[in-house]
Parts: C-alpha cells; structure tokens; sequence
C-alpha cells in the first residue's frame, strides 16, 4: 500500500490521539513546565512523523521516525513522574502508556518497512 500523505499513517493518528489525550489529561495542571514538557514529547513524536514523511527520500524519513521514536521514549519516562507526583491517576498512567507503546511499536514497523 502507497502511502500519499503522512495523515495516512497509523502512527500520526494514533500520535494525534495521544496528544487530544494528554492536553485534556493536563488540562488544569498548575505545574506549568512539567505540563509544557509532557506535551512537547506527544507533539514532538506527531511532528517529526509528519516532517520526515515530507522530506525527499527514505533515508531522511527513517531518520526522523527514530527522532520520533525516542520522543515516544521521553514521554513515557514523563509518564512515570506524572503518576508518581500524582498529576494524573493509574488509569490515566495506563491509558498513555498503553497508547505510548502502541505508537513506538508501529513506528518500528514502519522504519522496517523501509
């Protein structure tokens, strides 16, 4: 299957899912630089997805998918402070993470396919 647009790929929509979840999750959050921090990693991993699809060449793309990749990773270790401080719940924590991993794991796929 061609893809023709980055909104195509499952990653950036399940990466627009995360982000929807995060900043209604983070709403009323007073801790103002956690909160800037946690939703720069979810906008970081949709972003860098959408950049390097945009960008000539499979090289550049995978590139970015690994840039991609590792703001999955710091925002999951965000998720761990956020449950810890008690800024959100075990079920919120678990709802992110689920969703987290699910992001990282077709992002490796797609990097394969490449």
């Amino acid at each position: 299957m061609k893809i023709n647009q980055f909104e195509e790929i499952t990653s950036w929509q399940k990466s627009k899912e995360l982000i929807l979840e995060v900043y209604k999750i983070f709403k009323n959050n007073r801790d103002y630089s956690f909160k800037d921090q946690i939703q720069r990693c979810a906008i970081s991993i949709i972003n860098n997805i959408a950049e390097g699809f945009e960008r000539s060449g499979n090289k550049e793309f995978k590139y970015f998918l690994f840039m991609a990749k590792g703001s999955c990773g710091e925002f999951r270790s965000m998720l761990y402070l956020a449950v810890e401080l008690k800024y959100i719940s075990k079920e919120e924590f678990e709802k992110l993470h689920q969703l987290s991993l699910e992001i990282s794991r077709l992002i490796s796929g797609l990097i394969k396919t490449l």
